[in-house]
């Protein structure tokens, strides 16, 4: 925060040299119109960023969804011939069931085969 602050000081500290500040103004008064006009001018930014999100929701909570199913999963094991292992996890005895979708009957047991 305080490095923030710094920054936003040292780069405004060249266009505040040009207006004089009246002589009882210190530095606290300074920093104070930095950050005014710091948030004067991020604020459109963020209003659009918040906008953003808000198109986004629906796209971020099935994702979160989705991260919830992953704890079923253990982490991908890369096996020397390179193939990928993905293990299902098994639960645990007196854990209660989950409601586990059912797997697809639709696909062939070998995805090569036609």
């Amino acid at each position: 925060m305080i490095r923030i602050v710094a920054l936003i000081f040292a780069l405004a500290l060249p266009a505040q040299a040009q207006d004089a500040p009246p002589a009882g103004e210190g530095l606290l008064s300074l920093m104070e119109r930095l950050l005014r006009d710091f948030i004067t001018e991020a604020e459109p930014q963020l209003r659009e960023f918040e906008r953003g999100l808000t198109e986004i929701e629906p796209e971020l909570n099935e994702l979160l969804d989705r991260m919830r199913d992953l704890t079923r999963y253990h982490p991908p094991e890369i096996l020397p011939n390179g193939d990928i292992l993905i293990r299902r996890r098994q639960p645990e005895e007196g854990a209660p069931e989950e409601d586990v979708p059912p797997e697809p009957q639709d696909a062939p047991a070998d995805p090569f085969e036609l």
